[in-house]
């Protein structure tokens, strides 16, 4: 979050980005944070935390739509090298949360593997719905962000080390307006 607090002011340090760095990485990596967040162009984490090479792993699918791969992917960290932190990053504004919306709204499919987005949305939409409020698409960015960490959180691998307090996993959300990023959950005492 400093990173982020740095980035906000433009008083970038652009930490550990130099051919030493690389070096040192080169063998061995222990980022301490997992990602994962949006495709979206306008949200790269490495940039929003203002960290560098070997600080994080990156995972970033259209809404933070999870599957098999993904979940595996966001377990890597914390069950090989014991990566201390997953934050989940939704934000302002998101296509791919306004695509599956619609789409299920309006009962139209997406053409192509996209659907597979819809489809792991569609509990957030759920939620949305229930929820209400003035926008429902920013409402349901917000709902998959929560949901996703609890489903993170509560993962039968993950869960173990979230009971035992070395692992947090973060819900976070993004906004393209300020670049500042709020946590919504699961933030660690």
């Amino acid at each position: 979050m400093e990173g982020n607090k740095r980035w906000v002011s433009g008083d970038l340090q652009h930490p550990d980005r130099d051919p030493n760095r690389r070096q040192l990485v080169a063998q061995a990596q222990e980022p301490f944070g997992a990602i994962l967040s949006c495709i979206d162009s306008r949200v790269p984490p490495e940039l929003l935390f203002d960290t560098g090479l070997g600080d994080l792993y990156v995972m970033r699918t259209g809404g933070e739509a999870v599957g098999p791969v993904v979940t595996g992917s966001v377990e890597y960290g914390p069950m090989t090298s014991g990566t201390p932190l997953i934050v989940v990053l939704g934000h302002q504004r998101c296509g791919a949360v306004e695509a599956a919306y619609k789409s299920i709204r309006d009962g139209k499919p997406l053409p192509g593997n996209l659907q597979a987005i819809v489809k792991a949305l569609q509990p957030a939409y759920e939620q949305a719905v229930r929820e209400g409020g003035a926008d429902p698409v920013e409402t349901m960015a917000r709902a998959q962000v929560k949901l996703t960490a609890t489903d993170l959180r509560s993962n039968q691998d993950l869960a173990p080390l979230v009971g035992k307090g070395t692992l947090a996993v973060v819900g976070a959300y993004y906004s393209l307006d300020t670049g500042k990023v709020e946590v919504l959950a699961g933030a660690p005492s």
